[in-house]
């Protein structure tokens, strides 16, 4: 059976590949990004099957989310998966000087309220404001015999809980993330809706292939036993896992998917 997926940040990366995943299963795909509506659509186009669109959203801005899981139910008919996977971090290099990110000790106040703002805004607050406009639509379909009302994934990090000493805001959004995932597991499940997350390691995607190949790549490919990174195909295919009826019981979840580079 055709489900109806909403997948975030899905112009590259991990969304894409997601994307893929769900399209080659025979699912119906809306692609979100947030400007790069360009090279969505070229992800769009490869897709195999029909019924696949984009759409266009801040999800920094609340008052856009409402429309765009409207639109994404128009378009699929009804929305069965959301993949919350749209994700940024404050990774600015301040002129002058080689720091990245906003580490407390050498980050003005008003820089470190403007990145935890911005990260927050889009990594947790985005997340949980179209969890709720997909959640309500999915609360006001009628289940088949035998088919549950939905399935939402969040795409969290390793970084929430490790940490992230250069950018801590973003490893503070993907902790509220799976933490947000566990309650609504917990309140969605008399409903038939399953909530899970997966808290991916490093990843191999066009943005971190800059990394990879400079002097720091080998310490990264260390970092598991394995002695590599994973695919986005990789997380891609296990999101689609996720929501999959066959990962039912795994409701509240959250899947450490990272190679055993970190264990907790």
């Amino acid at each position: 059976m055709s489900r109806g997926v909403l997948i975030t940040g899905a112009s590259r990366g991990v969304g894409a590949a997601a994307a893929q995943a769900f399209a080659a299963a025979g699912d119906r795909v809306v692609l979100h990004c947030r400007g790069a509506v360009d090279r969505a659509e070229e992800i769009r186009s490869a897709l195999p099957g029909d019924g696949h669109a984009v759409l266009a959203a801040d999800l920094g801005d609340p008052a856009a989310i409402p429309s765009l899981v409207e639109e994404s139910a128009s378009v699929l008919g009804r929305v069965d998966v959301l993949v919350n996977n749209a994700a940024m971090y404050v990774d600015e290099p301040v002129e002058g000087s080689r720091r990245v990110g906003h580490p407390l000790a050498e980050t003005s106040y008003d820089e470190w309220v403007a990145a935890w703002r911005r990260t927050l805004a889009v990594n947790l607050e985005g997340a949980a404001h179209v969890t709720w406009c997909v959640a309500r639509q999915m609360l006001d379909k009628e289940p088949a015999d035998g088919v549950r009302r939905g399935a939402i994934v969040n795409v969290g990090s390793r970084g929430a809980y490790r940490g992230e000493p250069d950018v801590p805001a973003y490893g503070a959004s993907k902790a509220g993330l799976h933490s947000l995932g566990q309650s609504l597991a917990a309140s969605l499940a008399p409903h038939d809706i399953t909530v899970t997350s997966i808290a991916p390691g490093f990843i191999a995607t066009d943005m971190t292939e800059t990394f990879l190949a400079g002097p720091g790549g080998d310490a990264i490919r260390a970092q598991s036993p394995f002695g590599r990174v994973a695919t986005a195909d990789e997380v891609g295919n296990a999101i689609y896992w996720l929501a999959s009826a066959e990962a039912n019981w795994a409701s509240g979840a959250v899947l450490d998917f990272n190679g055993a580079s970190y264990l907790h």
